[in-house]
C-alpha cells in the first residue's frame, strides 16, 4: 500500500506525516483492500482541512474534513474514513445472499 501525505499551504512536518500513518492503521485493519492513499492537508484562513482518496478493488474512497486545528481534521477524517471503509466492507461480503435464494424458490 502505497501512502502520500501533501500539503496545500502549509508544510507537512513528520509529526503530522507520523499522525496520518497512526490513524491509518485502524483503517487498514478493517479493511485490507486499500491499495493506494492519497492525503492533502491544506489551511485556508483559519479552517484546517484534510482530505484522501483510497484506491480500492472496486472504485474510490473519498473523505473531506475541517476543523479548528490540523490534528482535529485528520482526526474526523479518519473516523469518515472508518465508516465509509466499512460500509464497503459490508457491501462486498453481503449476508443476504441465502435470502434471495429462499424467496425465489
Amino acid at each position: 500500500m502505497q501512502i502520500s501525505v501533501t500539503g496545500h499551504h502549509v508544510e507537512v512536518t513528520e509529526s503530522m506525516r507520523a499522525y496520518v500513518l497512526k490513524k491509518m492503521d485502524r483503517i487498514v485493519r478493517h479493511f485490507d483492500h486499500v491499495l493506494d492513499v492519497h492525503y492533502v492537508l491544506s489551511v485556508e484562513k483559519l479552517r484546517h482541512k484534510a482530505e484522501a482518496t483510497l484506491k480500492v478493488s472496486g472504485g474510490d474512497i473519498h473523505a473531506v474534513a475541517e476543523a479548528g486545528n490540523m490534528y482535529e481534521a485528520i482526526d474526523a477524517l479518519a473516523d469518515k474514513l472508518d465508516r465509509l471503509v466499512k460500509k464497503r466492507k459490508d457491501k462486498i461480503t453481503d449476508h443476504h445472499v441465502e435470502e434471495g435464494r429462499r424467496a425465489r424458490h
